[in-house]
């Protein structure tokens, strides 16, 4: 990268899922950067340096690269800088990562970093070796606080109550409707033969998925084109003992052909969890349930205050 022409405000970070705590990160990095007439940048590693550092236990990931950058966008970031986090990178030494990344390449005159920031090689720099670094370059170092209060604002806790299958919950911390983003498959054509088409997304093997269950939400086939869906994230039971689990969507009142598109897929509410049925016949009815519930939760979606849901 070329060395900025600006100054800039930098906030450094992963950034998995853009939620609260790191959107009122953002905004000091902007309103900082704004008073000094900086560059507002977001430093931002793609993949997660624990995929490189220790992958047996590396998070799921919150969103794609893509949803990630979008966010900053939506947030106002002037500037984004992507770190291909390989094992090279992992040897570099804090000292130099400072002097390459931040007064080299960003001319870094404000850094912002979570309180318990740690990088470089076997992660010796934190946030007192970057004010050390901060008072010989000529930058200050802001430590964001810890945001939230007693339920800590965080990507662990995104995921840990999607997982616990609370996405009342893991909604609230992201300040929006958990996003899926994934290509329209192929499948076998199940919902079809059952009346109900659905659109089966491809997903990274590291996506985050919320509990196992059918979900109430709403689909994204264009910029402005939301849907009512009706979310299936499950192995099938009904048809399968030992089913891979897959995401299948049911958009109410679209009558198109979405394969090899990218979908959008945002949950609004949980309606209950994976079930067996003694007949097609029943299925049928609580799908037909299911959807009925999921055009009632819909009317509660406003497609402009969702800027942050790509």
């Amino acid at each position: 990268m070329a060395r900025a022409e600006r100054a800039s405000v930098v906030a450094i970070g992963v950034f998995d899922g853009l939620h609260l705590g790191h959107q009122q990160v953002i905004g000091q990095v902007r309103s900082l950067a704004k008073q000094r007439g900086a560059l507002s940048t977001v430093v931002t590693f793609d993949p997660h340096p624990a995929l490189v550092l220790a992958p047996e236990s590396a998070p799921l990931q919150l969103g794609t690269l893509e949803q990630r950058l979008e966010g900053f966008e939506s947030l106002g970031v002037d500037q984004v800088r992507i770190l291909h986090f390989t094992p090279e990178m992992a040897r570099e030494s804090a000292q130099h990562f400072v002097e390459r990344v931040l007064v080299n390449e960003l001319r870094a005159c404000a850094v912002v970093v979570g309180q318990d920031f740690q990088f470089g090689h076997d992660r010796a720099g934190d946030v007192a070796m970057l004010a050390h670094e901060g008072a010989k370059f000529h930058f200050e170092v802001l430590p964001a606080p810890i945001y939230g209060g007693s339920q800590r604002w965080s990507s662990t806790a995104v995921r840990n109550a999607l997982s616990s299958g609370d996405l009342f919950s893991a909604n609230a911390l992201l300040g929006r409707a958990f996003t899926l983003r994934g290509a329209v498959v192929h499948g076998d054509a199940r919902g079809a033969q059952l009346g109900f088409k659905t659109a089966n997304l491809a997903l990274d093997v590291r996506q985050q998925l919320p509990e196992l269950g059918i979900y109430a939400g709403a689909a994204r086939t264009a910029p402005r084109a939301w849907w009512p869906a009706s979310i299936s994230v499950g192995t099938r039971p009904q048809f399968y003992d030992d089913g891979k689990v897959l995401v299948e969507v049911h958009l109410s009142g679209f009558d198109g052909d979405l394969y090899g598109d990218n979908l959008d897929v945002a949950f609004m509410s949980r309606l209950r969890g994976e079930m067996t049925f003694a007949s097609s016949a029943e299925l049928v009815a609580q799908i037909d349930r299911d959807v009925v519930q999921t055009l009632d939760i819909y009317k509660r979606f406003i497609p402009e205050s969702s800027a942050l849901l790509g």
